[in-house]
């Protein structure tokens, strides 16, 4: 099954892809005609009811492929209303060619007749709530013939995500829905049939500007801080971390550090509210504190940036994940205490291909995508959300599997692996685990891009900083 806003991604993924949305709707609406003609003998009388929308434009162009019928088309609403390009330009395909096709710009002028057939194209998986006017009438007028009723993609007026239905929601006796079923069709008493639109595989498995614009929605629309535990030997890991997650929402980032380097990572930027601990390294005696103050504030964690290998650090990582219960990014240094660990904490775990095999996942030489089943049972052996960092990056949470192919050669240079641990924790605070790991290295990978024709070989991680917020926001298909 696919949720309503998982299928909006993936049209935009495919059309990335390079199957435009124009013929994916030519194919929806084929589809909806070969309901047609398996439900009625040629020449019946076929009326289509037509949103402004793009299942009204799925509907629009079934018409054109039942020329063996007595198809009539009835748009609610102006042309002028028709709210996509393409939608519209179906439109004037059927008034140009001469079709029956009429608009209805005042519910009570909508007469569909006695036809055999109703095509109910009003409304598709994006729209929830009550109906207004003039659909709310059309769907009564629908259900008050006596005619075979066939919903585009899911009847109007029922939520696809939840099976709710609105008050004056279309009783349809079949459903054409599209690539695969939606959830709120499950308990429907209808005939649903799934048609095959030409959306390739690839929409779905490779992470792609539609998974960028469904996280946008969240990003900035709540209270989220990011709370980076990291430095000791190294200084940089944990400030471009901490300003990374700033430049992808997070209202807030605060970086707990030993006082040997705090005063270094704070002069790396003003924005960083930096807190310092006793001593050169992270200890056991700092966990109970650093813990604290992150369930205090309800952070989102990033832990392990320039922490070192110190034994009593990685103490203190498995000991901090014991006893936290909110979610956190585990970067770099403090990998290898997630497997030993039994926590309560939703974890995003970030591991290079060298970092995947120490912590007990495959050791695998060539493209991670070679071992993509093998990383797969690591993570759900794991229980978290994996990362796997390589040219192309693996992101699974042991059930669902996405690839990642943005990025350069030249993010081998060290801190790019900061700079996404900061994007995902930055995401984090507003977007389920799995979501924020997918598009965080979408767009780090794609802030390298942007940048490759001024940079080249010389890209520096601190150059991404910049570049993320505008890919972020300024991503296009």
């Amino acid at each position: 099954m696919i949720s309503s806003e998982r299928m909006a991604a993936v049209d935009e993924n495919a059309e990335a892809l390079g199957v435009p949305r124009k013929q994916l709707m030519e194919s929806s609406g084929n589809a909806v005609a070969r309901a047609v003609r398996r439900l009625a003998e040629p020449e019946s009388a076929v009326a289509i009811v037509a949103g402004r929308g793009n299942n009204g434009g799925d509907a629009l162009v079934a018409a054109r492929f039942l020329d063996d019928y007595d198809p009539t088309v009835h748009l609610l609403g102006r042309r002028e209303t028709v709210s996509t390009d393409i939608a519209r330009e179906n439109w004037d395909a059927l008034v140009v060619a001469e079709y029956d096709a009429r608009t209805v710009t005042d519910s009570k002028s909508l007469e569909l007749g006695d036809p055999d057939i109703v095509v109910d194209g009003m409304l598709g998986t994006g729209v929830t709530g009550e109906l207004r006017e003039p659909e709310a009438t059309a769907a009564d007028a629908i259900d008050a013939l006596d005619a075979t009723v066939l919903s585009v993609d899911v009847p109007s007026g029922l939520d696809a995500d939840t099976g709710e239905t609105a008050d004056a929601a279309v009783s349809a006796d079949h459903v054409v829905t599209f690539h695969d079923r939606k959830p709120g069709l499950s308990d429907l008493d209808a005939d649903v049939t799934v048609a095959d639109i030409g959306i390739p595989a690839a929409a779905e498995l490779f992470v792609g500007p539609g998974d960028l614009r469904s996280v946008r929605r969240g990003v900035r629309g709540g209270d989220s801080r990011v709370f980076v535990v990291g430095g000791g030997p190294y200084t940089g890991a944990p400030a471009l971390a901490g300003q990374a997650a700033l430049r992808a929402g997070a209202d807030l980032t605060f970086v707990a550090a030993p006082e040997t380097v705090a005063p270094q990572i704070q002069g790396y930027a003003e924005d960083l509210i930096v807190q310092d601990y006793p001593g050169d390294h992270l200890t056991p005696d700092q966990v109970d504190g650093l813990v604290q103050t992150a369930h205090d504030y309800d952070d989102v964690v990033v832990l392990g940036p320039g922490l070192g290998d110190d034994d009593e650090t990685l103490t203190a990582a498995r000991r901090f994940l014991e006893a936290f219960e909110g979610d956190a990014v585990v970067d770099a240094d403090a990998l290898p205490a997630v497997p030993e660990v039994d926590t309560d904490a939703t974890l995003v775990c970030t591991p290079n291909r060298r970092e995947l095999a120490k912590m007990g996942g495959p050791d695998v030489d060539g493209p991670l995508r070679d071992a993509l089943d093998d990383i797969e049972s690591f993570a759900a052996d794991l229980g978290h959300v994996v990362v796997a960092k390589a040219a192309e990056d693996i992101v699974t949470d042991g059930e669902r599997t996405r690839i990642v192919r943005a990025g350069t050669p030249a993010m081998t240079v060290g801190g790019t692996g900061d700079t996404l641990a900061g994007v995902i924790a930055g995401l984090f605070g507003t977007q389920d685990a799995f979501d924020a790991a997918c598009a965080a290295p979408f767009v780090n990978g794609r802030a390298a891009e942007r940048l490759d024709a001024e940079r080249g070989d010389g890209l520096l991680a601190s150059d991404l900083l910049d570049a993320i917020p505008r890919t972020l926001w300024g991503e296009r298909s």
